[in-house]
């Protein structure tokens, strides 16, 4: 299935998303917004989906709103724009089921939030991160604020925002956004391999789990406690994890594997 400005697909139990924009570096603009949030709304509901791949179409992933068409006039459209993104920018941060963002060029403004979403994010050797928000006089959006400074603490999430710099994938692995840094012709291939064998996961375990820890910086130890006991409690009786000691206790080979790095 296709939009104009967002290609889905849906294969093997893993959706990928494209955004699809190349004349504009795959900015954000009103027609993508839309399709985003009928995208994510779909693959929250379709549980034959195990899996989700970010990505932009060509050599760029995305270059973040598309500054022409920001014609705000009034502080209360301001908002209204940005709050319109939240609904499925939290789906996408809680959604029970792992996302892998296959970053090559530029990846600036929300397209740095929507990497930031991911649960793991693959870069390029040529891929460039930008919080630009301060060149223009606007502030970071798309759940930046919340992500940043989980993902790399919070004085390099001042730096990078309030700098506005532009970071290599070298740079960005290094301080935590970038999980993995390859060559840009093996990137799609490497993000359909994690996100291929994480589909292969219990997702009834994955889901608890990343539900677990999105909630864990907020949260004090009692509560975590809790949490950890009742998740628990659910994954044990799970057909996955029958299966899996089974396989253990016979030698066989294990329901979940997690792929090699690539050389």
């Amino acid at each position: 299935m296709s939009a104009k400005t967002l290609l889905v697909e849906h294969e093997a139990g893993v959706a990928t998303l494209t955004f699809h924009r190349p004349e504009a570096k795959n900015a954000l603009n009103a027609e993508m917004r839309v399709e985003l949030l009928e995208a994510v709304q779909r693959i929250r509901a379709d549980r034959s989906v195990h899996a989700v791949i970010l990505r932009g179409v060509g050599n760029d992933f995305c270059s973040g709103g598309d500054v022409r068409a920001m014609n705000v006039t009034s502080a209360e459209e301001g908002r209204h724009r940005i709050d319109d993104l939240h609904g499925w920018v939290s789906m996408l941060i809680d959604l029970d089921r792992p996302v892998i963002a296959a970053v090559d060029g530029v990846c600036y403004g929300a397209g740095f939030s929507f990497a930031l979403a991911a649960d793991f994010v693959i870069a390029s050797t040529r891929a460039r991160f930008c919080m630009p928000f301060m060149k223009v006089g606007l502030v970071p959006d798309c759940g930046a604020f919340y992500t940043l400074p989980r993902v790399v603490g919070l004085a390099r999430a001042k730096d990078l925002v309030f700098t506005a710099r532009e970071i290599r994938a070298a740079e960005a692995k290094e301080i935590g956004a970038v999980l993995e840094v390859v060559e840009p012709d093996e990137l799609h291939a490497r993000a359909a391999q994690v996100a291929a064998s994480l589909a292969a996961a219990s997702p009834i375990a994955f889901g608890l789990a990343k539900r677990a820890l999105n909630q864990s910086l907020g949260s004090d130890l009692r509560a975590m406690l809790e949490i950890e006991s009742a998740a628990q409690g659910i994954a044990f009786t799970t057909e996955f994890h029958r299966e899996a000691v089974k396989r253990f206790r016979e030698k066989a080979d294990p329901l979940f594997k997690w792929p090699a790095a690539e050389a």
